[in-house]
């Protein structure tokens, strides 16, 4: 019981985290800032990656989630 619930408080605070990288991700887009954009891609990227290796995210719901940011990112560069 008490194992789930640090499970739980990790996973929440892991999936809190990834949620505040993809809002400040999109405000750099948003800006039109393009080098802090792809500087906070490769971080968010890392720690998706990081949630899928613990378990906490599966890896397809990763591995969509960072191509969409991937599209995002391409069509600022593209603009």
């Amino acid at each position: 019981m008490r194992a789930d619930t640090n499970r739980r408080l990790r996973n929440l605070a892991v999936k809190t985290h990834l949620k505040t990288l993809t809002r400040k991700f999109q405000g750099a887009l948003q800006g039109g800032q393009a080098d802090q954009a792809g500087q906070l891609y490769r971080l968010l990227s890392k720690e998706l990656d990081q949630a899928t290796k613990r378990d906490i995210l599966h890896r397809n719901t990763a591995s969509r989630k960072k191509s969409r940011l991937a599209r995002r990112l391409a069509q600022l560069h593209r603009t």
